[in-house]
């Protein structure tokens, strides 16, 4: 069973490639000293492969982030800290696979078995405590991709992020499994304008410490 341990809660980053969904937790969990979960995205064994072929490696990288997401989550819940996490399970089911499937870059036997899991897993776990969504335009997200240089990242097609942030939109607008915070960072720099993370901080305060 989870330790039931008062005031540990889940908060979670959700937003595009290149939104700042790392530099923002890292920050945060530096701020109040909570655990950070990043997305493995230097150790995943799948992602420079999938840019280079999207339809050949889909489905395996796919899979690959809905287990290593899945077990964050119950390892969360478990440790009865407070732990801010960079990107969540339900934007691999309901924002990636459904856009890879929907561009032809994965089959459909695929799609539906890889549905089935997350059915399967989803129904294990607990939502976060708090979602924040990093809301970026295409530009935003593009500038920022292009500024930390990895080389994966090179070959992501503008069309690919374009139908992302539409699905992130709609995920969003429907969002309905906890608490949420809407951040449009289009004008935002956490790392290096005080102004901008005070913001964000006064409003995490609100959500999570507030009296009313």
């Amino acid at each position: 069973m989870y330790k039931n341990i008062e005031n540990s809660r889940h908060i979670a980053i959700s937003g595009n490639i290149g939104s700042g969904k790392t530099t923002l937790t890292d920050i945060l969990s530096k701020h109040y000293k909570w655990e950070a979960r990043f997305e493995d995205a230097d150790e995943n064994p799948y992602l420079s492969d999938f840019y280079e072929d999207m339809q050949r490696w889909s489905f395996s990288l796919q899979v690959y982030f809905l287990n290593s997401r899945f077990n964050q989550v119950i390892d969360i819940r478990k440790s009865g800290r407070t732990v801010i996490q960079d990107r969540t399970i339900y934007e691999d089911a309901r924002i990636f696979a459904p856009n890879l499937h929907g561009m032809g870059l994965m089959p459909t036997r695929d799609y539906e078995n890889y549905q089935s899991l997350f059915k399967l897993m989803s129904s294990f776990i607990q939502p976060p405590d708090l979602l924040i969504y990093l809301r970026a335009d295409i530009p935003k997200l593009v500038k920022q991709i292009q500024a930390r240089g990895r080389d994966y990242e090179n070959s992501i097609r503008i069309d690919y992020l374009t139908r992302l942030n539409e699905r992130y939109e709609a995920w969003i607008t429907d969002y309905d499994l906890g608490k949420l915070m809407i951040l449009d960072v289009n004008d935002k720099d956490f790392a290096n304008n005080p102004k901008d993370l005070s913001e964000v901080i006064d409003k995490i305060d609100a959500e999570l410490f507030g009296i009313f």
